[in-house]
């Protein structure tokens, strides 16, 4: 999406309104960041007690557009939360009337939601019900269950016959739960070491205002930079503090004539060296991933060979504080992260070595507790994936809970999953021979920004 330039001008606005007009834009096809020359025109009845007041407006186009993309941002929706409402001209601020009538929870009340008021934003179907954090006492949990731990050696090193046997074992795996565990990858543990103890370095050597420097922003689909302590999104105070890198973030060498600049990213340009190194070796398994999970569907292993030679990817790296310290006690409440599906093909997490990651079973709608063998990677498919494969590979439902054990709720918790993504301009189509498809085609960033509007706020849609 272009960059737009934003033209600050107030006009009033009723969340009742019904018929809304709208002056024309500056902007014309093949223009792009150019400002409206007024406000948006709004006109109605206000139908409805109380208005909210459009702060700015600004039009932008992308090229080949046949009319420019209008956005009205409120200065207080009735919800309390600033938000960006955009589409065509008479759409935009239709939207926020819309969305002021259904207000999210706060990150506050977010302790004891759970996903039903956010089910709007799903682009997949998920007939599950959950909290977003623990509940003491009011969840059962399925203490027989195991996720499958599949060899991919097999695959990494095997002939023919061992590719098709871990295909058809992670296919297995993933269509009984979304899960899997990776050994056989062959990369070095000292590897996944290394990066525990920058993890810890880099939220602990710096402090906060430092870290604010490079406060989460909007990089195309994805927030990315630092995330504070219960800031990881609107809907729940998460226990955690994230922080977000994409591709872009590190000089991989491969990608453009201008490597990036590191110090735009990174407080600490050893860090990127180290967190490179761990995702390039991750890289190296994603089509050995993917080609393995189109073999179990029936298709051709190499569809997607070209599309994810140069994968985009997302790295988070959490830091869990200590739940109780000579500070205080957290939020008994809260989990340390919510419970949530990937937005993504599939993530890679390498196994945390502390309790915490719960994984919900479709099946009987129980939790499971998922602690993996030391060094292996837990796999799991994410939205993009339970898209395009008809529902067959389920985006599943996980969080991280607070620990049982006393003494581990003194401790804190690192873990740093990656992500990885179809590019945004790609489309997401349901795959050949799955069935009947139950979803349109959809480019992956109107998916990924409408799916994660739950989490960042409705303006962060694309919709257009």
């Amino acid at each position: 999406m272009p960059t737009p330039s934003v033209s600050r001008r107030s006009v009033p606005f009723h969340p009742g309104d019904a018929g809304i007009e709208t002056s024309p834009c500056a902007g014309s096809p093949g223009e792009t960041g150019r400002s409206a020359p007024g406000p948006l025109q709004l006109s109605g009845a206000d139908r409805r007690s109380g208005s909210a007041r459009i702060e700015s407006v600004y039009c932008m186009t992308s090229s080949g557009d046949d009319a420019p993309v209008c956005r009205a941002r409120s200065a207080r929706p009735r919800s309390g939360r600033r938000a960006v409402y955009s589409g065509r001209p008479r759409r935009a601020a239709r939207r926020l009337a819309l969305m002021d009538q259904n207000p999210k929870k706060t990150r506050a009340e977010g302790v004891d939601a759970t996903n039903r008021d956010t089910i709007r934003y799903d682009q997949v179907e998920k007939t599950q019900t959950y909290r977003f954090a623990e509940g003491a006492g009011a969840e059962a949990f399925d203490e027989s269950f195991r996720v499958r731990t599949c060899d991919i050696g097999r695959f990494l090193r095997g002939d023919e016959r061992d590719k098709r046997a871990f295909a058809d074992e992670l296919g297995a795996a993933l269509r009984e739960i979304g899960f899997a565990i990776l050994a056989g990858h062959g990369i070095a543990p000292e590897l996944f070491e290394r990066a525990e103890r920058e993890v810890d370095r880099l939220f602990t050597a710096h402090s906060l205002e430092e870290k604010l420097r490079f406060r989460a922003a909007r990089h195309g689909s994805v927030n990315q930079g630092y995330f504070p302590l219960e800031e990881t999104s609107d809907i729940h105070p998460d226990l955690v503090e994230g922080w977000v890198f994409c591709r872009r973030a590190f000089d991989f060498g491969d990608d453009s004539a201008r490597p990036p600049r590191i110090a735009d990213f990174w407080p600490d340009p050893a860090a990127e060296a180290v967190f490179r190194a761990l995702c390039r070796a991750q890289m190296e398994l994603v089509l050995p991933v993917v080609q393995s999970m189109l073999r179990s569907l029936g298709c051709d292993p190499h569809l997607y060979d070209e599309r994810l030679a140069r994968p985009a990817i997302g790295l988070r790296l959490n830091y869990y504080p200590p739940v109780e310290s000579a500070d205080g006690v957290l939020n008994p409440r809260a989990g340390r992260l919510l419970g949530h599906e990937d937005v993504d093909l599939f993530t890679l997490l390498p196994a945390p070595r502390s309790e915490g990651l719960q994984v919900l079973n479709r099946a009987n709608f129980k939790w499971i507790r998922l602690d993996a063998p030391p060094d292996t990677i837990i796999l799991n498919t994410g939205d993009y994936m339970q898209r395009i494969s008809n529902d067959i590979f389920p985006s599943t439902t996980h969080r991280v809970s607070q620990p049982r054990d006393p003494e581990l709720r003194r401790r804190h918790r690192v873990s740093f999953p990656m992500n990885v993504y179809l590019r945004e301009d790609e489309l997401l189509e349901v795959l050949p021979g799955t069935g009947a498809p139950k979803y349109e085609p959809i480019r992956a960033l109107e998916f990924h920004t409408r799916t994660t509007a739950k989490y960042y706020g409705d303006d962060y849609a694309v919709t257009d």
